[in-house]
């Protein structure tokens, strides 16, 4: 899974950036420089079925995150073009304030940037809708072709959308509508994760933000999903042995860091859960969408896995601590045999029983 981060010059999005994967960035090609990074996903639940199997390794779940660069108005194209490749934007919009630190837009207006650089997404792809309706109308004045009359019916419907300056991400279409205009990449079609970055003196009232900052209109919206952060606290805690960073966090009342809250926020948004694999080699986490089934959650791990599928061996990860070991979890009946078909839910452990 990828990640594009987002925003304005001067927001913090490399500082996030930073955080995330632990990168060194400074002084690597300036503001406007593309980093690419892994960020580990937060996965306490490893930890506790670690403690079980004792294994000679702990393999935690990764995303892939790219820092794009301020988006000023000279790359945005470049940029843009960049970010056709992930899965997911996070737009990091500023609502600090800091004197030292000019906002590119004069004053902090966190509901404007938000605004204008959907705008930029948008305008993006009603260029790029335009051009192909062009050339679809002139194929099909040539001969009548099924497919490209539902490609025809479903571009302008997006054109309609964007219209009314509505991402596409928010239009409803079906799945033939969507195969139909799927090797577009649209970028206002892509999920959007707003990650507010408040000052430090905001850091006991995140749950607030929204509200007390006007941001009310960026909530609610489908395939978006807004997380309020304190940037440079983040920072701190980045840097910090675990048990000071647990003291810092609950000085300010919190009880993990937004970099937890944000990227369980991107899994949300992408429909994406964890499963486990847990052994004396490896206790492990995988990701598969909600609702995939046991024999696809096999092929995430290995495609001869998936080949040869005979049956899963399932057990919830709380039920497998509390029992101390599987064959105690057997005894308890907790432990089901599950075939194919079998959806895969969040926190399952799973031994894959296959052939060759």
């Amino acid at each position: 899974m990828e990640a594009g981060i987002i925003g304005l010059p001067q927001v913090g999005k490399t500082t996030l950036f930073r955080i995330l994967t632990k990168a060194h960035v400074e002084g690597k090609g300036g503001a406007s420089a593309t980093h690419v990074g892994v960020a580990k996903v937060p996965e306490p639940r490893l930890l506790e079925l670690a403690k079980l199997y004792n294994p000679k390794k702990v393999t935690y779940a990764t995303v892939n995150y790219v820092d794009l660069g301020g988006m000023q108005k000279e790359r945005m194209r470049e940029a843009l073009a960049q970010l056709r490749e992930v899965e997911v934007i996070a737009h990091v919009i500023r609502v600090f304030q800091d004197a030292s630190v000019p906002h590119s837009e004069g004053r902090i207006d966190p509901l404007r940037d938000a605004t204008n650089l959907d705008l930029e997404l948008m305008l993006s792809d009603h260029d790029q809708i335009v051009r192909r309706l062009e050339r679809v109308e002139k194929d099909l004045k040539k001969k009548r072709d099924p497919a490209l009359e539902l490609e025809k019916t479903v571009l302008e419907k997006c054109k309609a959308q964007l219209e009314a300056e509505k991402p596409l991400r928010e239009v409803e279409l079906t799945s033939e509508e969507r195969k139909s205009i799927g090797g577009f990449l649209f970028l206002s079609a892509r999920p959007v994760l707003y990650v507010l970055n408040l000052g430090d003196e905001e850091a006991d009232k995140l749950d607030t933000a929204v509200e007390r900052h006007k941001l009310g209109a960026l909530q609610g919206k489908k395939n978006a999903a807004v997380v309020p952060i304190c940037g440079r606290l983040e920072a701190e805690l980045a840097e910090m042995e675990e048990k000071e960073a647990a003291e810092l966090l609950a000085s300010y009342g919190l009880k993990e860091p937004g970099l937890n809250r944000l990227i369980r926020a991107t899994y949300d948004l992408l429909g994406l859960i964890q499963f486990f694999t847990a052994g004396e080699p490896e206790v492990r986490a995988w990701t598969v969408h909600k609702g995939d089934p046991a024999v696809k959650a096999a092929g995430v791990i290995h495609s001869d896995i998936e080949r040869g599928f005979i049956r899963a061996e399932v057990v919830r990860w709380n039920d497998l601590v509390a029992a101390g070991s599987i064959a105690a979890a057997k005894e308890k009946a907790q432990v089901r045999l599950e075939g194919k078909e079998y959806v895969v839910q969040e926190g399952d452990v799973i031994l894959f029983r296959h052939s060759g």
